[in-house]
C-alpha cells in the first residue's frame, strides 16, 4: 500500500508541476517528487502517514523542479539517451551511467525489474540525477513502445 500512495501522490506532483514548468523542471520535479514521497512514507501510519507522503512529494518537487531547472541540453540529452539504452539492453541491477563534463552534473539508471503487461516488455527503474552536489532519486515504470522507444508510464 505504501508503494501505492507514493506513486499516487508522485503522479499528482508531476501533473501540477507540468502546469507550471519547462521539460527540465518536470523532470527535476517528477525525481523530487518520487523522492520526497518515498521518503515521507516512512514516516508515521495511518491517515498521517498519507499526510507525511504528499508533503515529502511536494517538497521533493519543489527541490527537484528547481534542480530541473538546472539541467542543460547536453545533461537533458545524455539522461535520456543513457536512459533508453539502459531500459533496452541493460540487464536487471545493473548500473548505467552519464556524466556531462561541460556541467559537472551525472546520473544513473538502475532497471529493477522486466515484466510483460497487455503484450508489451515494461521495466520498473531507478534513475538518479546529481546537480551541483545535490542528490535526487526517483523510482519508475517504463513500457516498450512499438517503435522501440521506451514511454514512463503514469
Amino acid at each position: 500500500m505504501k508503494i501505492k500512495n507514493t506513486l499516487m501522490v508522485g503522479v499528482v506532483a508531476l501533473g501540477l508541476a507540468a502546469c507550471q514548468s519547462g521539460p527540465k523542471a518536470q523532470l527535476g520535479g517528477l525525481l523530487g517528487a518520487g523522492g520526497g514521497a518515498l521518503a515521507g512514507s516512512q514516516i508515521g501510519s495511518g491517515k498521517g502517514q498519507l499526510a507525511a507522503v504528499a508533503i515529502g512529494a511536494l517538497g521533493g518537487m519543489l527541490l527537484g523542479n528547481s534542480i530541473g531547472n538546472s539541467l542543460d541540453e547536453l545533461d537533458q540529452m545524455k539522461m535520456s539517451n543513457t536512459t533508453q539504452r539502459t531500459l533496452e539492453v541493460v540487464r536487471d541491477g545493473q548500473t548505467s551511467t552519464w556524466q556531462n563534463p561541460n556541467s559537472g552534473n551525472s546520473g544513473s539508471v538502475v532497471p529493477l525489474r522486466t515484466y510483460q503487461a497487455a503484450g508489451s516488455y515494461c521495466r520498473e527503474f531507478q534513475q538518479t540525477v546529481t546537480v551541483g552536489g545535490q542528490q535526487q532519486s526517483a523510482y519508475g515504470t517504463a513500457c516498450r513502445q512499438p517503435d522501440g522507444t521506451w514511454k514512463i508510464k503514469g
